[in-house]
């Protein structure tokens, strides 16, 4: 690695001859000299095995960057399309991996060696490589250490205040004596688990690969099983340890296991492996227990940001990501400039240790030799609020959570005193058009006067404001501009924005002791306590009894606020912001009008409305509109906010004006789509009558198969009725054609129209679904785990390139049919209602309906159907789109459910023509097809539900194959004749 040889103080003694090699890096790489190694070997883990391959030949330096271990590691882990085998080395790993490693092993014996070339960059890698950690422990660490200590001790003096070390814990675990490498290889040597590692894919070894791996290997940053689904690889290892009596309080056990996030690990590593800076997902606690080796432990308290570490947060959607050096690196270069002052709290963990990490603290772990250990993060009632704090959308809080004030930027104290001040006001707009991320690091090593880090605290001027990591100061950050019901929800949060209104109406009815606290938290989260103000608004104009304490908290996992008063049910608008809000509304008024002059049965099963309109903000009080949804509004003609797609209809916020809104934002990034997210004055609102019973949601576990069989052929029956009915024309002299097409003699009454000359409405529905198309593997790619990277990369070729061969249409010589009718969109486990059998009259009657406190006790009861809810998300399309969520949300992928359903609905998905088609092999006509292609362009990610519900389409290597699983019996469905 050196080019002259000398003293090292480059004087030689006098005589001597010196030869002096000429440095071969000009000539080597260039006009790419000028660039720092680093940054060199950064641009080559870009490229392909392959390119790397070839550009090895193009000059000696290029050789010695392309054969470097380290990105050999990264390309291999970038290309892993099968069972992870190490072969020695990672170049030989790779080419494994590329199945040419046959062809090229002599090659990969021969390598060439150079003088004159130098690299402090590759010398300190291939240091950190080969370094040994025998003399990294710290006995007399400055994290405190108890045995034996009580309950009450325990959350008076360190539940959410300090880090804790905890002898004596798993003294009765039968994992102290039988998780070693050699016996849990005995047991699981042929169990996958899983790596983590950089990398974008995930990678799973046997366990007996990856024993054989870290006895050979010599990487700077070893692959780490660390693996929150071993429990399901190794259901076994469950029943060797307990949650520690210190730590069983946890409030997301109220959710299923397949609903909770990410919440154990079992952690395997050698030396030189660990975890990097980071604070825990979502502000939760952690306890974290060792059964073999020793874990070097590093600690900063919360806004504390360690050196060499940088925090971005999105300004869009609030997601953190932080760059930090691998925990050896920190300990290696880092460390030693840190004085005294501004080092960590530390200590060496051993074996049978439990170290207790609290919410918001920065941590990194170091292996000081081959470690297994498992962990569980969890929310108690120390760390709740600040959990919920962190899923407020927003970015300002998370970065002040995580960085302290570095994350405040000039406008910071600004933001604080409007927050202060903060009042309702009809200009109330956030600027969405802020795109760049925003960094905040500590003061880096080249820029240290005195090799010091200085104090993370007085980094930055910030006057008299001093950081301190209390929920009632980190509120001040939050963004009040924005509606938090309907704001963009960061992609990093550990829970979606439904499963988390879900977690907290589990809490609510689940654990009434709590309610407080639970308050505090959706206010936090879900700013609970205006939109509570305003329902109670709504309810004195129409003298209605406001919701009661106990039921203050808005139910259901809707985009929507939903309160429960008495017998009736109030909801507000604000999915979308309020231009999506009042077509929602004004869709909803127009199908209830067209439904209630119908002669459908659908009408006896779908709550009536009571009361609808908006409520308004203006000059420091409320004032509420009544409105049903024909006309337009003089608040909103007036206020030049909106001007309606179709003025001269009697609906202009009806479904025509809804879909010519959808082709407006359809491809459209969420934060981008209308005024979705931005605070408003005012929102639409809609009070129909309660219905009395349970959401299918809580009676799921307990329905006998029977019940559950008869809730199918309920819906076969309603979703026939609600695609049978006649839709509005988009212009007074304009009619449609409808989804039965040959098949109108089967109707009654429903007065379609087929003498239309053009078929140009089909052109929306074909425009918004080709605009859906234009980013589908953005979209796919943002969603991520659990699409399979490999169906990502081969979605382009399944879906057609143009949709209009889904619209169904097909002329004849006397009309033109189409595939148009009512969608409902939304037939999901929480908007179907359903009695037990014993009550038999399906309508509302006076004290008899039961209360979201009315929890099942476990034991069976017979229920029936008996409304479907929520008609916010009506629109026009495909009758097949209705089918989606009741398959993958309400049946859970059950096939004989599916068929029950079917055998009630009875409506051919595609008309005769297209099954003569059928014949002649076209694609598009087969349902099981069209299917799989509306759920990949659907808004939603419903994708992510099918590999959650089919677990082993997650190794699925075609598109065809997870069609065939989930859809296949489509195929067989005909309809009447």
């Amino acid at each position: 690695m050196e080019s002259v040889s000398g003293n090292g103080s480059g004087d030689f003694p006098p005589g001597t001859s010196v030869s002096v090699l000429k440095d071969r890096r000009t000539d080597a790489l260039g006009d790419l000299r000028v660039l720092p190694d680093e940054i060199l070997c950064t641009i080559l883990t870009r490229l392909t095995p392959r390119d790397v391959a070839r550009l090895s030949c193009a000059s000696s330096v290029m050789y010695i960057l392309c054969n470097e271990e380290p990105l050999w590691m990264s390309l291999c882990l970038s290309i892993v399309n099968r069972q992870l085998e190490y072969k020695g080395s990672w170049k030989k790993t790779a080419l494994h991996q590329l199945d040419v490693l046959d062809t090229y092993t002599e090659a990969c014996k021969r390598t060439l060696q150079f003088d004159g070339f130098n690299s402090l960059f590759l010398y300190r890698r291939l240091y950190r490589c080969y370094t040994s950690l025998n003399g990294f422990s710290f006995d007399d660490g400055n994290v405190e250490r108890r045995e034996n200590i009580s309950l009450e001790e325990f959350r008076k003096d360190y539940d959410g205040q300090k880090p804790l070390l905890i002898d004596g814990l798993t003294d009765n675990w039968p994992a102290r004596k039988s998780w070693t490498s050699e016996q849990l290889s005995l047991k699981y040597s042929d169990t996958k688990f899983r790596i983590s590692q950089r990398s974008s894919k995930k990678v799973n070894m046997k366990f007996k690969d990856y024993i054989s791996y870290i006895q050979i290997q010599h990487d700077e940053d070893p692959l780490y099983i660390f693996d929150d689904k071993f429990a399901e690889a190794a259901p076994d290892l469950l029943k060797d340890y307990s949650v520690p009596y210190l730590f069983q309080e946890d409030y997301f056990d109220v959710l299923d296991i397949d609903q909770r996030p990410p919440f154990r690990w079992l952690i395997i590593g050698p030396e030189r492996s660990g975890a990097s800076w980071h604070v825990d997902p979502g502000l939760t606690s952690a306890w974290n227990t060792l059964l073999s080796g020793r874990k070097r432990w590093a600690l900063y308290p919360p806004g504390r940001v360690p050196l060499g570490v940088t925090v971005h947060v999105n300004e869009d959607d609030g997601d953190v990501n932080i760059e930090t050096p691998s925990s050896l690196q920190w300990c290696l270069d880092f460390y030693p400039l840190l004085a005294d002052h501004d080092k960590p709290i530390e200590c060496t963990q051993l074996p049978g240790e439990t170290i207790y990490v609290p919410s918001g603290w920065w941590h990194c772990v170091l292996n000081l030799e081959t470690t297994i250990a498992v962990t569980q993060n969890f929310v108690n009632s120390k760390n709740f609020e600040y959990v919920c704090l962190d899923m407020a959308p927003g970015f300002h809080h998370k970065g002040i959570c995580r960085a302290g004030l570095l994350a405040l930027d000039d406008g910071g104290f600004e933001h604080i005193e409007k927050n202060s001040m903060s009042h309702e006001n009809s200009s109330n707009y956030s600027d969405h058009t802020r795109k760049e991320k925003r960094v905040r690091t500590c003061q880096s090593v080249e820029n240290t006067d005195n090799g010091n880090c200085t104090d993370m605290s007085s980094c930055d001027s910030l006057g008299d404001l001093e950081y301190s990591y209390d929920v009632n100061f980190l509120a001040m950050f939050l963004d009040n501009e924005r509606d938090h019901y309907s704001s963009l929800w960061s992609s990093g949060n550990c829970i979606g924005q439904r499963e988390f209104r879900d977690w907290l109406w589990k809490l609510w009815v689940g654990r009434p002791g709590i309610r407080d606290l639970i308050w505090k938290g959706a206010c936090l989260a879900l700013n609970a306590g205006k939109w509570y103000e305003r329902v109670k608004e709504i309810c004195a104009f129409y003298d209605f009894p406001s919701p009661p304490q106990d039921e203050k908290l808005p139910v259901g996992t809707g985009s929507n606020p939903v309160y429960l008063m008495d017998d009736y049910v109030t909801k507000i608008f604000v999915e979308g912001g309020l231009e999506a809000s009042l077509y929602g509304l004004g869709t909803e008024l127009e199908f209830h009008h067209l439904l209630c002059n119908s002669t459908s049965s659908l009408k006896n099963y779908i709550p009536s409305v009571l009361a609808s309109g908006i409520l308004v903000f203006e000059n420091g009080s409320y004032r509420v509109i009544p409105w049903d949804g024909r006309g337009i509004p003089e608040v909103i003609a007036s206020s030049n906010l909106i001007t309606p797609l179709h003025k001269e209809v009697d609906y202009p916020f009806g479904v025509w004006g809804k879909k010519q809104f959808e082709y407006q934002i359809a491809g459209t990034p969420s934060h981008e789509s209308g005024n979705c997210g931005q605070s408003s004055s005012m929102w639409p609102y809609i009070v129909t009558k309660r219905c009395r019973g349970k959401i299918f949601a809580e009676l799921r576990d307990n329905l006998s198969s029977k019940d559950a069989l008869n809730l199918a052929s309920f819906l076969g029956e309603q979703l026939h009725n609600l695609h049978l009915l006649p839709v509005p024309s988009p212009s007074p002299n304009h009619s449609i054609p409808m989804v039965i097409g040959d098949c109108t003699e089967s109707s009654q009454g429903n007065g379609f129209s087929k003498n239309t000359d053009n078929p140009a409405e089909s052109e929306l529905f074909v425009s918004i679904l080709n605009r859906r198309r234009n980013n589908v593997t953005k979209r796919l790619s943002e969603w991520g785990d659990p699409i399979p990277s490999k169906l990502i990369e081969k979605v382009n070729e399944y879906i057609p390139d143009d949709l209009s061969v889904f619209f169904d249409i097909f002329k004849n010589e006397t009309e033109v049919c189409r595939s148009l009718t009512w969608i409902h969109s939304d037939v999901m486990d929480d908007n179907i209602y359903m009695t037990e059998n014993n009550i038999s009259d399906p309508c509302m009657e006076e004290n008899m309906h039961v209360t979201r406190s009315d929890i099942s006790n476990g034991q069976k009861h017979s229920w029936h159907p008996s409304h479907i809810l929520d008609f916010s998300d009506l629109t026009l399309g495909e009758p097949i789109l209705d089918l989606i969520p009741i398959h993958l949300d309400v049946f859970r992928g059950d096939s004989r459910l599916l068929k029950q359903f079917l055998d009630s609905y009875k409506i051919p998905f595609l008309r005769k023509e297209s099954l003569k088609n059928e014949s002649h092999g076209n694609r598009s006509d087969q349902l099981s097809y069209r299917t799989m292609c509306y759920c990949i362009l659907y808004d939603e990610n419903v994708l992510g539900a099918i590999f959650s519900l089919w677990k082993e389409l997650r190794t699925a290597t075609t598109w065809e194959e997870v069609e065939e699983k989930v859809w296949g019996d489509l195929n067989n469905y005909v309809g009447f004749s």
